[in-house]
């Protein structure tokens, strides 16, 4: 029944590849349907898979993918209406029906030193989007043993897993009635589509998506009330001093840094200075070993 799921959802990702592209994705024996991550296409070179074992191209005989198809997937995402997709496109990415991520690179036009748009596309990264319930269950009775869980990171190198993490402990929190505020900022965590979540983060849970963490934190705090502030990839000073403030106001935190552990995260100035401010007590480690991921809590100094 498991790997049914797995291999729906990459065939629902696969839909909105172009129609060539699409009948590939068909031919990818089931297996590794079933634990493929991403879909790589890159003008002038064939569409390659990401499986858990690294990015591999199945189809190395099959003609390159082209800009117009590039061009066809941005238009499939977007439902053919870019113009109300701009906001996010601007960003590099198309949150799209059922979960899932379309991510661009192409010639940014630029305007006042912002980007305003993308044109010539030349690369996307379709990310098929699955969620692990229960991954978190027993990580959530250990943190909510005492009802509000304390202020904690959620640590692993890049693919790690914390985003998923994040996602299921956020559902577990919220299914025990807790309020929790996401600043889903590039909207990976609750993947809202039309204001809808497509992901189970929870029904007590309020998400402000597309908004960066330095501004959503502080307008959660100010309209919603929530118990618990999560946001997905702490990368700047002023998300620091973010959920410094939200700290200082009662509020917990849940948050994900690339960081292997603490002693990793004390060799990069930026997130020394995150745990000077003492706002996080505990850190998640998330390891991969050969039966899966691992997640070990420790006090953070």
């Amino acid at each position: 029944m498991k790997e049914r799921e797995e291999i729906s959802r990459y065939r629902q990702a696969a839909m909105f590849l172009p129609v060539r592209l699409r009948k590939l994705a068909e031919t990818l024996p089931k297996e590794d349907q079933a634990v493929a991550e991403e879909f790589r296409l890159r003008t002038g070179w064939p569409m390659t898979v990401l499986l858990p074992g690294g990015e591999t191209c199945p189809w190395p005989s099959e003609p390159s993918v082209e800009p117009e198809e590039l061009e066809t997937l941005c238009d499939l995402g977007a439902e053919f209406s870019r113009y109300a997709a701009a906001e996010t496109l601007r960003e590099g990415f198309l949150p799209v029906r059922g979960g899932f991520r379309i991510g661009f690179c192409g010639s940014a036009v630029m305007k006042g030193g912002v980007c305003t748009n993308l044109a010539d596309l030349s690369s996307a990264d379709l990310r098929i989007a699955r969620e692990k319930r229960g991954v978190a269950e027993e990580l959530a009775q250990q943190l909510l043993s005492d009802g509000v869980p304390d202020s904690t990171l959620l640590l692993s190198p890049p693919g790690g897993g914390k985003t998923t993490l994040l996602r299921d402990l956020i559902r577990c929190i919220s299914q025990r009635g807790l309020r929790v505020g996401l600043a889903d900022e590039r909207g990976e965590v609750a993947v809202c589509y039309r204001g809808r979540p497509q992901m189970d983060v929870g029904p007590c849970t309020d998400v402000l998506d597309g908004c960066p963490k330095a501004v959503a934190i502080p307008m959660l705090l100010r309209t919603m009330n929530p118990q618990i502030v999560a946001a997905d990839e702490i990368t700047a000073e002023e998300d620091i001093r973010a959920m410094t403030m939200a700290a200082g106001c009662g509020v917990k935190l849940l948050a994900t840094v690339h960081a292997a552990d603490a002693a990793e995260l004390m060799q990069k100035p930026l997130y020394a200075r995150l745990l000077e401010t003492k706002v996080f007590r505990r850190a998640v480690c998330i390891r991969r070993t050969e039966e899966g991921r691992s997640y070990e809590l420790e006090e953070l100094p």
